[in-house]
């Protein structure tokens, strides 16, 4: 044994390793010497030549130095800012094996977390361009100049991006104006942090606003901003302190609308909308026809009633439940404009929404909580009022594993599961889960 091997690899070390497989957050698993290492941007097959950054007890990180050998499915980056740019993982693996590693990732995290499941999991894709419809871009100032664009993978450091990708041509042109705008406003751009877009699903409306550490009257000041933008259908700028912060209109209105399933729904740039304008309709139907017909459903983290309204044909009486008030009252107007009386939106976090709704036998519960998903406490509100099924949406494989681990222990299990690949290229993935009774 030499004496590296006897006190493992540390922080410097040099290694030659196979990525065997990959895992959640664009990791690449690879062993040495009975040693796991992860390896951001290494994709199954790669093997690599790799510097350790840091190591621990349990695993050890490990940059790419060199690649001696690609994996099956690597192809050249369509993006010239990857991979200093984080906002994409997986832009140097072909689409279908993309779909591939994510449909293993999701099979391993259910595994991982004692719930596994072996039945298909019908997966859908999209286009790899122009398919998000909200973005938001950090503003920073550096020796160079102004940079907007994202987050290098792992730090704060912002990668500036002439375009991405990821957004249409008309949100590429908007982030470009604004950036050279605002630098030449330096009184201004000091106080100015980012930037958010939201785009209707045709293209149709495009709204932005300005993230600013401006005091509301100040803010007012930046609506000569929207000159350099004339196509914008409405601009702002978010201002104030704590509480106070909020959305300041400056030109135009702030909403953008999309066709879901023959609804119109619409939404305010404050408000939380998914951003794939290729897998609505997928995504919706999915859940229409994963939850039971008829009864009452409870919608937790309702948003504008993406899913609410679709639910509302099938449904005896929908009560849905969303904390943002701003998404609330696009949730009512969209409610209205269909014509869905018996449609009820509450503003409240989904706990206090369950403990304030009636149990009514036979209830159906969709929930679509963020990232960091419901937790075993909302999980077990959930369960204890004993629902005929639970329909989850999740955007993170391992917080879906540990609540349907959580919801398995209340007695609910899966029966049916849907994936679709809102986020193209990224490390995220959208999965729809009925639960029901054991």
């Amino acid at each position: 044994m030499t004496a590296r091997e006897a006190r493992g690899l540390r922080a410097g070390d040099v290694v030659e390793a196979v990525v065997e497989k990959g895992v959640y957050r664009g990791l690449g698993f690879a062993r040495h010497e009975g040693q796991v290492v992860f390896i951001p941007r290494g994709l199954p097959g790669d093997r690599v030549r790799a510097r350790v950054q840091s190591a621990t007890s349990g695993y050890v990180k490990a940059e790419v130095e060199e690649r001696l050998a690609p994996g099956p499915g690597r192809r050249p980056s369509p993006c010239p800012f990857f991979p200093p740019c984080g906002g994409c993982a997986y832009q140097e693996l072909e689409y279908p094996a993309q779909l591939a590693l994510k449909e293993q990732i999701l099979r391993e995290s259910l595994s991982r977390a004692g719930v596994p499941w072996d039945g298909e999991i019908p997966l859908a894709g999209a286009p790899e361009r122009g398919w998000r419809t909200r973005a938001s871009f950090h503003l920073v100032e550096g020796p160079e100049g102004w940079r907007l664009g994202l987050y290098a993978e792992g730090t704060h450091r912002v990668v500036d991006l002439p375009y991405c990708l990821q957004v249409s041509e008309a949100m590429n042109r908007t982030q470009r104006s604004l950036r050279a705008s605002i630098a030449e406003q330096p009184r201004w751009a000091r106080r100015v942090r980012g930037l958010d877009l939201a785009e209707s699903g045709d293209g149709r409306l495009l709204v932005a606003a300005l993230d600013t550490a401006m005091a509301p009257a100040e803010a007012v000041s930046v609506a000569l901003l929207a000159d350099a933008v004339p196509w914008l259908t409405g601009f702002g700028a978010v201002a104030g302190e704590g509480r106070q912060r909020r959305f300041h209109l400056l030109r135009g209105e702030p909403y953008v609308e999309h066709s879901v399933g023959g609804r119109r729904l619409r939404s305010h740039i404050g408000s939380f909308f998914q951003g794939n304008r290729f897998l609505l309709d997928d995504l919706v139907s999915s859940v229409v026809d994963l939850t039971p017909r008829g009864g009452t459903v409870l919608d937790l983290y309702a948003g504008v009633g993406l899913f609410a309204l679709a639910l509302a044909e099938g449904a005896d009486a929908v009560a849905a439940v969303e904390l943002n008030p701003i998404a609330v009252e696009d949730a009512r107007f969209n409610a209205r404009r269909a014509g869905l009386d018996h449609v009820r939106v509450h503003p409240g976090d989904a706990y206090d929404g369950l403990a304030s709704w009636r149990v009514v036998p036979g209830e159906r519960i969709v929930l679509d909580p963020p990232r960091t998903g419901a937790g075993v406490e909302l999980v077990q509100a959930i369960a204890g009022r004993r629902p005929a099924a639970v329909v989850y949406v999740s955007c993170d494989p391992p917080t879906l594993g540990r609540d349907v681990k959580a919801f398995a222990a209340e007695g609910y299990v899966p029966d049916a599961l849907r994936a679709l690949d809102l986020f193209p290229d990224t490390f995220h993935m959208e999965t729809v889960v009925r639960l029901v009774p054991r």
